[in-house]
């Protein structure tokens, strides 16, 4: 029986991992969709390579910052079947399958980036960041929250009478990937032709509604391996946190169909603008705590989206602030007010608890985000040429379009 339950475990979260790896398209096509025809390319190889640098950035010191493991012994030792001192693996992989269902949260973070930046960042630089923060800055906080690093949890405990709570990641994935990404898109800037000369904001619509859509659609039902898979075994899984990240999905996008005047691109990011926030306290919300708290990001994410664009001249091409860094930050601290039993929670939260971690959390990932891209924009540059940029990101870096055959006016080549 001990063989059955260890090999169902390494299948539970291996089973996580794929569909975690698989909202990494989803990222994509929401990107594709987004961006201007010319740059559509660049996004799909974007993501991708990004996963394969935050890969081995993970692999190497990323994993060993965030818990102390590494990887260079044996298969025999990494399996569980061989000895070495000081390494201690679980029998059949299990840390093997674990780490890959944390790399692709740790991969998240620079897909994340990437829709801020779109159609103006230049390429080489953007894996440079990358390489850095998945080896460094975010393993860091990862393993605060997560393994108690730096004596974290029992700081928060001893001060506020429990630890910071996030189950799946608002802060720890989504808010730190958020507010990195504000820091990227300031260090950019604007687009250009983004705005008029007066200031007034120029429209830029979506290119493909149906690719927007597909990669909201994806990024959904991956995010029940996200939530629900943070168990990370059979026996801790709950049925709880499927039924609450459904509901916190719910609640945003009927928020963003309302507060966003019934537009499409909203409608699907409302749906993640809700799982984003429910990620914390998915554990121990009620339902109808997580339907308000995904309902309260859905229509967060509409208003500062416009107030973001339109107002502050903030050329976050997908939203990815308000939608991970903002929505983030509100699951955080929602975890402190609906996860309390007066509220139909399970308890075992506290609120100030949650506030301070979720604002270490954000200070934290704003500063980093400033200091690398600050740092790149002074070195290498992170900014395609103004030829490059009017060019598209696809022809400038990739020397191919979306549609290559069209560019011959439909003939065989």
């Amino acid at each position: 029986m001990e063989a059955v339950t260890q090999g169902a475990d390494v299948f539970f979260v291996l089973m996580g991992a794929i569909l975690v790896f698989f909202m990494h398209s989803g990222f994509a096509f929401l990107e594709v969709g987004t961006v201007r025809h010319k740059n559509q390319v660049n996004a799909l190889v974007k993501i991708l390579v990004d996963f394969a640098v935050s890969t081995l950035a993970y692999f190497f010191i990323g994993y060993w910052v965030a818990y102390g493991v590494d990887f260079l012994v044996g298969a025999d030792v990494l399996t569980g079947a061989g000895q070495a001192e000081g390494y201690g693996f679980a029998k059949s992989g299990y840390d093997l399958v674990k780490f890959f269902f944390l790399l692709t949260f740790a991969a998240a973070i620079p897909a994340i980036i990437s829709g801020g930046i779109a159609e103006r960042a230049k390429f080489w630089p953007q894996l440079i960041a990358t390489a850095v923060i998945v080896a460094v800055v975010y393993p860091l906080f990862e393993g605060m929250v997560w393994n108690g690093n730096f004596g974290f949890q029992d700081w928060m405990e001893a001060a506020f009478g429990a630890g910071f709570h996030d189950f799946a990641g608002s802060i720890v994935v989504h808010g730190v990937g958020g507010w990195i990404a504000l820091g990227a898109v300031l260090m950019l800037g604007v687009r250009k032709g983004r705005y008029r000369k007066d200031g007034s904001p120029l429209g830029i619509p979506p290119s493909n509604i149906p690719f927007l859509a597909l990669g909201s659609w994806i990024l959904c039902v991956g995010w029940f391996g996200f939530n629900v898979m943070s168990a990370q075994s059979l026996e801790g899984v709950s049925g709880l946190v499927a039924m609450n990240s459904l509901m916190a999905m719910v609640g945003g996008i009927l928020a963003a169909l309302v507060v966003g005047r019934n537009d499409p691109g909203f409608v699907h990011n409302g749906a993640l603008a809700g799982l984003v926030a429910v990620c914390a306290g998915s554990d121990v919300m009620h339902p109808l705590g997580s339907l308000a708290v995904g309902g309260v990001a859905g229509g967060l994410f509409v208003l500062l989206f416009n107030q973001c664009q339109n107002k502050w001249k903030i050329d976050d091409v997908l939203g990815v602030w308000p939608l991970h860094g903002i929505c983030g930050l509100w699951g955080g601290i929602a975890a402190g007010i609906f996860g309390q039993q007066a509220l139909g929670g399970l308890g075992g939260v506290s609120f100030t608890a949650q506030l301070v971690g979720s604002l270490i959390g954000i200070i934290f990932a704003a500063v980093a985000g400033f200091a690398i891209y600050g740092v790149l924009k002074a070195t290498l540059g992170i900014r395609l040429s103004e030829e490059e940029e009017f060019n598209g990101a696809d022809l400038s870096i990739h020397q191919i379009s979306a549609n290559p055959e069209s560019d011959f006016g439909g003939r065989g080549y």
